[in-house]
């Protein structure tokens, strides 16, 4: 018999170690549920800001629950799914919302989904002391209800028009007449407003009741946009609706309106010009006046105005411009807060460099800059009205976290709140005493934990303990992150996974994946969900996994957010490209072997990789893909490019459709079908420059899946076939 060595046996006893770990698979990911977080669902802050709703169920029943923010106690039964019964039948909860003074609960049940946010879905109002459950109305599927501030209404929209339930008379009050599918929308937006400027209810109560103001779009000279739906059907249908490309003609919208009393509609004067955008409308604190915010078709000019709800006279309070363009922020408090008193209002602005808030009084003087420094505000949060204090995320320590701070009105008093390294989303109750926050890092799944505004830790809701230790029997290897420096001398961020059982004297391909667009960032100090899980997996495999966060995206100021204007495409690529020239100096990187992936801009910016960028990546996967600007929406392409008319080159010289002869590697295109967001023209049209040029690629259509390609098995093949394509080509 062969004797061992010391050193022979403590490999492979190291061997044995490692093999007890297994290897994550993509049924793990995708089918069997072997990675699912455990969250907290359907929170609502209760009025008197110490308690908070949230669904709850067991195998026989699903509730909504109340609970204490200041302690763990047993919750109260505000209402079980078992109680919601109409003609003898249970009525599902998808959702829910309270009448102002908590009494009833607004059910919405067999939700559809249409667009991105929109939806629609059968309503039902639940009397806490009656115990008794009435459909809002019948016959067809409703939109957005809601509560007046009176909670003696409903509000709804159906077929494009709104209209009004009294609850205790049961009589429902038709508010607009002139919807029509593909022609008018009244109080719910058209496909681009709702996609680009992320709202889709078009309709908002007055604070005392006796109004609505609300939207109407006039889609009626947008041109359509059609495609197939399949559904395993003899004869496809074709699905029309209006999709105003760049350079095309958009919806004209109006502002109107409605008294309750008088039954009078009353049009706001927006100005004379009809090619505008109106990206926001805003009850202020009195009841007859309406904050509208208004855009012109460029996106560099906004102002904002005061309209009087009974007369329609407006006018401008506030106005600003950029050589570039503007953003409409999101997030609580919009792009315009109005404080309590109705004597200020908060916006967010970029005027300085960086996004930060500041002070107005009612007539637009500017009272103080509340936020400064060379860093961006993420989102406002709210006001302490009592305090004086304004809460928001902001990214100050590095682009890749988000934290939460606190600072007076005035501007003073600045407190960073959270304290742990990483990724901050709170939820604050009312009256911001307390907030749920949604806490992780790059490695670590999320916490949820309720905290003060002081922010000390008052109780862990749900920290995922038995994730993170499932996690462990896998081999995983942590994700690091860091930054690099070009040749031009831009610092990029990055993260970057390598193999489990990395060697640094051998070298590994590397597998790149990004977004790379404006608006969004994926190198953060956050967990992935899932594609961390695939991440993971293809390291297991041998591939390092890297992310790049180039120029144009968010949160290091306006000069690298804004610096790809009228040009998306040309510094993104360029800063990949740099990317693999990084990569190729490291000594443990087989630079011949760099791949990248993308899905959205992500999929346009990879479809550049591998054809201006051919000399450097091996092979390309782009996943629902822009490939010309030409073909998409205008507000999202005109907000950075500019129109078509006027920039021709800008939108030619980066369109990958048009660098197809200089493909070299291998390209994986892959689409779905029913795609209203990204459309599958746009892979149709890179086929035929691909086969003009006689390049070989692969493709893949999911058919009538949209942007999202999800459903059933979907996702499980969708993962499945880029993994197939990455060890066969990689």
């Amino acid at each position: 018999m062969k004797h061992l060595s010391v050193f022979t046996i403590s490999i492979l006893l190291l061997g044995n170690v490692s093999a007890q770990k297994k290897n994550i698979s993509l049924d793990d990911i995708w089918k069997t549920g072997t990675f699912r977080a455990n969250g907290v669902y359907g929170l609502v802050s209760m009025n008197d800001g110490l308690h908070y709703s949230a669904f709850g169920n067991t195998d026989k029943d699903a509730f909504i629950l109340r609970y204490e923010y200041a302690k763990a106690s047993k919750p109260d039964t505000i209402l079980k799914e078992s109680q919601l019964k109409v003609d003898g039948k249970t009525i599902s909860i998808d959702n829910y919302s309270f009448s102002p003074d908590e009494n009833k609960v607004l059910i919405s049940s067999a939700t559809e989904q249409i667009y991105r946010h929109s939806t629609r879905e059968n309503y039902y109002v639940y009397d806490r002391k009656t115990k008794t459950t009435t459909p809002v109305t019948s016959g067809e599927k409703q939109s957005y209800a809601s509560f007046s501030p009176d909670g003696t209404k409903v509000g709804f929209v159906r077929g494009n028009n709104i209209f009004i339930k009294d609850l205790a008379s049961g009589k429902e009050t038709q508010v607009t007449n002139d919807g029509k599918f593909n022609s008018i929308i009244n109080g719910a937006t058209d496909w681009v407003h709702e996609e680009e400027f992320a709202f889709s209810v078009a309709y908002f109560w007055s604070p005392d009741s006796k109004k609505i103001a609300y939207y109407k779009f006039d889609e009626s000279a947008v041109k359509e946009f059609s495609f197939n739906e399949f559904n395993n059907m003899l004869y496809p249908t074709e699905y029309k609706f209006k999709y105003p490309k760049a350079g095309e003609a958009n919806s004209v919208v109006t502002i109107h309106t409605f008294d309750l009393g008088s039954g009078s509609d009353k049009l706001m004067d927006i100005g004379k010009e009809t090619d505008q955008y109106i990206p926001r409308i805003k009850w202020t604190k009195d009841p007859n006046k309406l904050s509208i915010l208004r855009m012109n078709r460029h996106q560099n000019k906004l102002e904002l105005m005061m309209a009087d709800a009974s007369t329609g006279g407006s006018s401008t309070i506030y106005t600003e411009s950029s050589d570039t363009y503007l953003d409409i922020h999101e997030g609580e408090g919009d792009y315009v807060y109005f404080t309590a008193d109705g004597k200020k209002f908060l916006i967010q602005s970029e005027k300085d460099g960086f996004n930060h808030l500041y002070l107005f009084d009612m007539n637009g003087k500017l009272v103080n800059q509340i936020t400064k420094g060379k860093w961006d505000v993420v989102e406002l949060k709210g006001i302490d009205e009592r305090t004086k204090t304004v809460f928001y995320i902001a990214s100050e320590t590095t682009a890749t976290e988000k934290d939460v701070y606190s600072v007076k009105l005035d501007g003073t008093g600045k407190k960073k709140v959270s304290s742990e390294k990483g990724t901050h989303a709170p939820e604050f109750s009312s009256g911001m005493k307390y907030y749920i926050d949604v806490f992780s890092d790059a490695n670590t799944p999320p916490a949820y934990t309720i905290v003060s505004s002081d922010g000390k830790q008052v109780r862990v809701l749900e920290n995922n303990s038995a994730l993170a230790t499932k996690i462990k029997e896998f081999n995983t290897s942590p994700k690091e992150l860091f930054m690099f420096k070009t040749s031009e001398g831009v610092e990029l961020n990055a993260w970057m996974i390598k193999p489990a059982n990395f060697d640094p004297k051998n070298q590994y391909p590397v597998f790149l994946t990004f977004y790379g667009g404006p608006g969004r960032n994926m190198v953060n100090n956050a967990f992935d969900g899932r594609d961390y899980y695939w991440h993971q997996m293809l390291a297991s495999k041998g591939y390092i996994v890297m992310c790049v966060d180039n120029r144009g995206t968010m949160y290091r100021g306006v000069a690298f957010k804004k610096s790809t204007y009228k040009q998306l495409g040309k510094l993104e690529v360029a800063d990949q490209i740099e990317t693999a020239k990084y990569l190729g100096t490291l000594s443990y990187v087989d630079k011949s072997r760099i791949g990248t992936f993308g899905w959205s801009y992500g999929g346009y910016l990879s479809s550049l990789c591998i054809t201006k960028g051919a000399d450097y990546f091996k092979t390309a996967i782009a996943v629902a893909p822009v490939t010309n600007w030409r073909y998409y929406d205008n507000i999202y392409t005109e907000r950075f490019m500019a129109l078509p008319q006027e920039n021709a080159s800008g939108y030619d010289d980066n369109s990958p459709i048009n660098h197809v002869k200089e493909l070299k590697g291998k390209y994986l295109l892959i689409h779905g079908s029913g795609d209203d967001n990204v459309h599958v023209q746009n892979s149709m049209e890179m086929i035929s420059a691909l086969v003009a040029a006689n390049k070989q690629f692969d493709l893949f259509i999911y058919p009538d899946k949209n942007h999202s390609i999800y459903g059933g098995n979907t996702r499980l093949h969708l993962y499945t076939k880029m993994t197939d394509f990455l060890l066969n080509n990689l």
